[in-house]
């Protein structure tokens, strides 16, 4: 079902506000203080559209220091030539992030109302309903912010300290762009604490889900618990992974791995897969697995298991199983350098155990979220870890996030999700 947008949505607020006394004062004066990058900073980088300034290449002076976390300043090159507008927290190691190219724009309701606009006319031409990742951070010019849709719901992160400071203007702009008549606020996550953000969730407007939510993806039906369950309740970064793996799956065995709410499991059934079983550490997730499988009219070709992921491989190899469908979407093993060489370790380990449960001529599926393991890294990891599961395989696709997850190309960091199918040997 698709919902209609409300009466002046997608127009800003300009088509629900009839008078003056209903427009909050702007957030921001002219009378901005400014900040500097150091001489040696690259301004370079900065001026070709990366959005991120560290903590070594500003001028921190006492100033500067005095800002209030999310405060807006202008930014100037080491000759003070302005560079935009950015937010500033000096207890972030990214101290500063660019809001705005134009350094005299003004951040009041209209600015959100056009950055929230251009985000969902892409998604409106993308998906014939409102299940989507609505607003994706940088990318999509609202740094630190992500926003899920789920029909007449939105789960918002504000993941920066600027989101944060203008939470009650991004969500009155939300509102009338998009016709949503619930706002959730997830305020969990690393990222939110590298911010010196604390932890929340709560319901900023509207009446809050009184059940999980139904949300129809690749021919199943998923349970999104938006207040209780993982990030924002369901992974659509997967959508198009899921998909394909469905391609895949008709009359076949699947094992769904780190499976969620179903994940690739669901989408496997409802591409014809012969039966799947999920697992997962998760009891709660398994629960939400089981109701979209029923949901979908394919309860009765779902199992489920429960355990961690490495013993449960471990115990599968040790039975015999075999399956013509093998998909392993584990969490970021490697969220940031210092983790990298573990993370990479952990992703060859998971191959190993994955490759031997595979039945001659089937096919895997291995999944990275992971910022800091490129694909070249990735990859690599995964075929040692099929070559030490004693399994020789082809690589027949490389899926990354949907395009609701656009990537940023001046910033790596926004292309994070990998998933590599190996078709492998008999």
């Amino acid at each position: 079902m698709v919902f209609p947008l409300s009466k002046g949505a997608r127009t800003g607020y300009g088509g629900c506000m009839t008078d003056d006394s209903q427009n909050p004062a702007p957030m921001q004066t002219r009378s901005l203080p400014t900040v500097r990058l150091k001489p040696k900073a690259e301004a370079r980088a900065i001026r070709h559209g990366f959005p991120w300034v560290y903590a070594d290449e500003l001028v921190t002076d006492r100033r500067t220091q005095a800002l209030v976390p999310g405060a807006l300043a202008v930014l100037e090159d080491a000759e003070r030539q302005p560079l935009g507008l950015v937010t500033v927290n000096t207890r972030s190691k990214i101290i500063a992030r660019m809001l705005d190219r134009d350094p005299d724009t003004t951040v009041d309701p209209a600015w959100f109302a056009a950055r929230l606009t251009r985000a969902l006319d892409l998604r409106a031409r993308l998906f014939g309903a409102p299940y989507y990742r609505l607003v994706h951070a940088e990318a999509d010019g609202l740094p630190g912010v992500i926003i899920d849709r789920f029909g007449e719901v939105a789960v918002v992160q504000p993941n920066a300290a600027w989101a944060e400071a203008h939470l009650d203007a991004l969500v009155g702009a939300l509102v009338a762009v998009t016709g949503v008549t619930t706002v959730i606020k997830n305020g969990q996550g690393r990222a939110r604490a590298l911010e010196g953000l604390g932890e929340e969730i709560s319901v900023v407007q509207g009446p809050a889900p009184k059940a999980p939510v139904p949300v129809p993806m690749n021919g199943a039906t998923y349970l999104a618990d938006l207040m209780g369950g993982q990030k924002t309740g369901l992974f659509f970064d997967q959508r198009s992974n899921h998909a394909f793996a469905a391609r895949l799956a008709k009359g076949a065995r699947v094992l769904d791995v780190f499976t969620h709410v179903g994940g690739f499991a669901l989408a496997a059934l409802a591409g014809g897969a012969a039966r799947a079983l999920a697992v997962d550490a998760s009891a709660a997730a398994l629960q939400l697995a089981q109701g979209g499988a029923g949901a979908s009219g394919f309860a009765d070709r779902l199992a489920i298991r429960q355990g961690d992921a490495f013993e449960v491989l471990e115990a599968l190899g040790s039975e015999g199983a075999r399956f013509d469908l093998v998909i392993c979407d584990p969490p970021a093993f490697a969220p940031a350098k210092p983790a990298l060489e573990a993370g990479l370790r952990a992703y060859e380990r998971i191959a190993r155990l994955a490759a031997p449960l595979v039945a001659p001529g089937g096919y895997l599926v291995l999944c990275s979220c992971s910022h800091a393991a490129d694909l070249t890294a990735f990859r690599n990891a995964s075929a040692r870890g099929i070559g030490r599961g004693g399994r020789r395989g082809q690589i027949i696709h490389t899926g990354f996030a949907g395009p609701d997850h656009p990537v940023l190309p001046q910033l790596a960091e926004s292309s994070y999700l990998k998933a590599l199918t190996f078709r492998l040997d008999g």
